[in-house]
């Protein structure tokens, strides 16, 4: 079983939120597809990262679901439906092993 991890950004590059239809079709999609999702919204993490010249930086949210089996092309084609969506050169998506206690 994996736990499957989406963030994204909260804003664009132009610093406008994204609206709150972006986000509830991400939960539509993963709870159709998987059953379920837990959405972290309230308190939107803060990353940065290097660019050389600068420092970026992005307010995210987090989406996970648990997965029995991982489908790395679905994932794939995912990711690029939400890049494009959220108009990102990339979107993170991470897999993590899980196991129920």
């Amino acid at each position: 079983m994996r736990l499957v991890q989406i963030l994204l950004p909260t804003h664009d590059n132009a610093g406008e939120p994204f609206p709150h239809a972006l986000f509830a079709q991400v939960r539509a999609e993963l709870t159709d597809a998987f059953g379920g999702v837990t959405a972290y919204l309230r308190a939107p993490a803060t990353g940065l990262w290097d660019e050389g010249e600068q420092v970026v930086r992005d307010d995210i949210v987090i989406y996970e679901t648990m997965v029995d089996r991982m489908d790395e092309s679905w994932w794939l084609d995912y990711r690029g439906r939400l890049e494009r969506r959220f108009r990102q050169d990339e979107i993170v998506i991470r897999a993590l092993p899980m196991e129920r206690i």
